[in-house]
């Protein structure tokens, strides 16, 4: 039970590192320690039926310490970091409740921020503004896309890269449906929101130590169904398009599968792992 002057102030404990530094191990640990959840702050593990690619953890691990937010919507679903704000702020309170301590664990910096410092009040997804940007993805390719931002909101663009193509579309997406730069409401908002009494623990290790855990999950993903994973999901309808598809890994597997990378490069050095192992980076 948490003590009373302990629960006054919300307390809120973030674990949070790069791609393949050791959060889920670390988190186990924690979470048994103090009897509580796990509430996953991860963009792709939100997904049903993505599981090798997003490294999510085993069934024996969830049976072990329950893991919350992981498959919460379907991959040709939208889910944001809005809903995840909103999907987390429920199991919270439903931790505080019950007296345990919230325990956030993720890789997702946006979903973290939007959960311990709130979020800007930008216009939500609109559908129609998305399929005029994906017409302009497709006629102009990420370049256009980014050249587009770098005209209408020169600060956000400075600050992402073009390969960022989801982030790039939604600023986009706030401009033309607003007629604000991203960055102006960035700048007003500045995620001053305090809802909790937050402890952030970062995890990190040296690049060699991280390449090399990264270069040793890619070979685990596509030794253990990667490929086969992505077939499915392809095969049930979930087009390349999708927001889901689109993550790490996924992107390139489809595109192998689209033989967009030859058969004998991709088992003898592998331009698509290169890719992974660029973008993981």
């Amino acid at each position: 039970m948490l003590p009373e002057h302990l629960r006054r102030y919300r307390p809120l404990v973030v674990l949070l590192g790069p791609t393949a530094v050791g959060k889920s191990r670390v988190a186990m640990q924690v979470a048994k320690h103090f009897n509580t959840e796990v509430l996953t702050a991860d963009s792709r593990q939100v997904y049903r039926g993505m599981n090798i690619g997003t490294d999510k953890p085993t069934a024996a691990e969830r049976q072990d310490v329950p893991h919350r937010l992981i498959d919460v919507v379907d991959p040709h679903e939208v889910f944001n970091a809005g809903w995840f704000r909103r999907v987390a702020l429920d199991e919270i309170d439903r931790l505080y409740a019950a007296n345990r301590l919230p325990f956030v664990v993720g890789g997702t910096g946006l979903y973290i921020r939007a959960l311990v410092r709130g979020l800007c009040p930008a216009p939500p997804a609109d559908l129609l503004v998305r399929a005029d940007l994906q017409k302009l993805r497709e006629a102009s390719g990420r370049a256009g896309l980014y050249a587009e931002l770098m005209r209408v909101d020169p600060e956000t663009a400075a600050r992402l890269h073009l390969n960022d193509e989801s982030k790039v579309m939604r600023a986009l997406e706030v401009y033309r449906l607003s007629g604000r730069p991203m960055s102006v409401m960035h700048d007003e908002h500045r995620f001053q929101e305090n809802l909790f009494s937050a402890l952030l623990i970062g995890l990190q290790r040296t690049k060699e130590a991280l390449y090399r855990r990264i270069e040793e999950r890619i070979d685990w993903q596509l030794t253990h169904g990667m490929v086969e994973e992505t077939r499915a999901l392809l095969d049930q309808g979930c087009g390349r398009e999708l927001a889901s598809m689109k993550g790490l890994g996924y992107r390139q597997v489809g595109a192998f599968l689209a033989n967009e990378y030859d058969y004998e490069e991709w088992c003898a050095g592998s331009s698509a792992i290169r890719d992974i192992l660029q973008n993981g980076r």
